[in-house]
């Protein structure tokens, strides 16, 4: 017989519930409810993400399944789908987004000393890339993307020092990597990681204007003049140190500063 607490109530138990009711209230999400909580809607998805279910009606059936455990998950009596469908449907997702906000900053701080780079930067090191996820164009036509094929694109910055995402934007599949460089906000003495994919002179000196630096692979076509080189350390693997201009016209219009 079991003595202390499920898996799942432990890890509900990370979940600070009084701030968690603060944002509930500030967004009414409980007015007017008697029995179905936002805090049993959060413990009722969260149990069916973390077992994997494959629809609200698969949660649903792996709870009644589960009916001897369901006070000690906190959430009492097995709710019937409708009844969550509906809660979905009217509560402000807002509650939610408040909700990962916070934890996403509560990790922040405890990986905050727990730097596992090689380099050793103070400052925040971010990586910027994107992958398509392909979908069945007869069940998502909105998301076209080919005559055959459907798809969206997932766009997403990721602290490196925390495998935290900071920015997540989904978009249409035909849209380019590059033009989300023109959402994120850029913050001062960070570093940006990306590849040649996003190389917009344009957009890269906007990264610089914000006093941030990027680093990223140059295009076999670029078309630059070398001005002077610096010291440079090859045990370390760095084979030239250079700062350049470029050449073209109107890439040396959008970046009219040294690289």
């Amino acid at each position: 017989m079991n003595q202390g607490k499920y898996v799942f109530s432990q890890i509900m138990g990370l979940i600070p519930y009084k701030q968690f009711q603060t944002i509930v209230n500030r967004h009414f999400g409980d007015y007017k409810v008697r029995d179905f909580s936002c805090w049993k809607q959060f413990l009722c998805m969260g149990f069916g993400q973390l077992t994997q279910r494959e629809s609200i009606s698969d949660t649903i059936l792996c709870l009644k399944a589960n009916a001897n455990k369901m006070y000690h998950f906190g959430i009492g009596d097995v709710v019937a789908v409708s009844t969550i469908t509906r809660a979905n449907e009217n509560r402000s997702c807002l509650i939610y987004e408040e909700l990962a906000m916070l934890l996403i900053k509560e990790a922040k701080q405890l990986y905050l000393d727990d730097d596992d780079l090689e380099v050793s930067l103070k400052s925040n090191v971010f990586a910027i890339d994107a992958t398509t996820i392909d979908l069945c164009l007869s069940a998502f036509y909105w998301a076209a993307f080919r005559s055959t094929k459907g798809g969206i694109k997932l766009h997403t910055q990721l602290d490196l020092k925390t495998s935290i995402p900071e920015f997540i934007l989904f978009s249409n599949a035909s849209v380019h990597d590059v033009n989300v460089l023109d959402v994120i906000t850029f913050e001062a003495n960070s570093f940006y990681m990306m590849d040649r994919g996003y190389v917009d002179y344009k957009r890269l000196y906007k990264i610089h204007m914000c006093d941030a630096f990027f680093v990223t692979r140059a295009k076999d076509n670029m078309n630059y003049r070398r001005l002077y080189s610096h010291p440079k350390d090859k045990t370390k693997g760095i084979l030239f140190d250079q700062t350049i201009l470029l050449n073209n016209y109107y890439a040396s219009k959008d970046y009219p500063e040294k690289i």
